[in-house]
């Protein structure tokens, strides 16, 4: 490697297992010091395991670096706190942050237990939250810091995945908003939208909502086939640690899709087609104006989930 982070220093969240400790290797072999951030559980949140964090960090300090582990829940905002000033304590300041920790807990919505929400919502979103919070104030009074999200595909909705869907897309939101808050003081926020094969995809409800997208019509037998066959978190760590570096300085607030297979832009949100009207002219809208707009509006659309014929 032509060691393009030395003198750098991470804080990875999620760093313990699959994309968080790709990433933090990534990192490490670039020449950045790192804290692996991971608590442990298992992907529905539950438990703890203080090893996978460890072993890490071990993993990076094989590699030349300074590292060590941090074990605390990101959804708990004294915890991110403490996360952030361990970095700055142990190697002098916080350089990069990698919002990577994340957990599935998969169901449909009306199945969906108000704990099961809260749970995916507080790691995901309060998680990348709290710890840009942290960060950022320092990084503002630094002129300098890289921010790397984690959102999805998912984010544009998928079936049993109402939380995780919803966490993703706030993700999104929350990366362009904090590029603006923070591009005038140096700072770049971006987010990856990763394909890899991790321990996630072995959840058979997540293989089944992706089953049932087929069945629906949203995804064709190839796409299926892509998801079952992607490449390991190795393959798109790489895209990451580019991202943190001075080589990204001139990129804030993207979105980029990666995997070892593909990568890609997902810009932000825009309206397509828009009617004008002068509402003090024209009042409200119509019924037989809406009835004429909406065809050409939505040209092109395709409903996601029709009504099944039941019989």
């Amino acid at each position: 490697m032509a060691k393009r982070l030395v003198d750098r220093n991470a804080v990875v969240s999620g760093g313990g297992r699959g994309i968080g400790r790709a990433i933090a290797l990534a990192l490490a072999q670039e020449g950045a010091n790192v804290v692996v951030c991971d608590l442990g559980t298992a992907t529905d949140g539950s438990g703890a395991d203080l090893s996978p964090a460890d072993e890490v960090a071990a993993e990076c300090r094989a590699l030349g670096v300074q590292a060590l582990a941090h074990h605390g829940d990101v959804a708990d905002f004294e915890a991110a706190g403490d996360t952030v000033r361990t970095c700055v304590d142990r190697f002098g300041r916080i350089d990069i942050l990698c919002n990577i920790a994340g957990i599935a807990r998969p169901r449909m919505i009306f199945n969906m237990s108000q704990e099961e929400w809260d749970r995916v919502m507080a790691v995901h979103v309060k998680g990348t939250f709290g710890l840009s919070r942290h960060a950022c104030r320092i990084m503002r009074q630094q002129r300098y810091g890289r921010i790397l999200n984690c959102t999805s595909d998912e984010r544009a909705g998928a079936a049993g995945q109402a939380n995780y869907s919803a966490a993703k897309g706030a993700i999104a939101s929350l990366t362009y908003a904090t590029a603006w808050d923070m591009g005038k003081y140096g700072i770049t926020c971006n987010a990856i939208s990763p394909a890899a094969r991790t321990r996630f995809l072995a959840n058979p409800e997540l293989m089944a909502g992706f089953e049932k997208r087929v069945g629906a019509g949203l995804w064709s037998k190839e796409m299926l086939d892509q998801a079952k066959h992607l490449a390991p978190p190795e393959y798109l760590a790489p895209v990451a640690a580019f991202l943190c570096s001075d080589a990204a300085a001139h990129i804030n607030g993207c979105v980029v899709g990666a995997g070892g297979h593909k990568l890609s832009y997902w810009p932000p949100p825009s309206e397509a087609v828009v009617f004008a009207r002068d509402w003090e002219r024209d009042g409200p809208w119509t019924w037989e104006e809406l009835e004429r707009c909406m065809p050409s509006l939505l040209k092109g659309y395709v409903n996601p989930a029709p009504p099944q014929n039941t019989g």
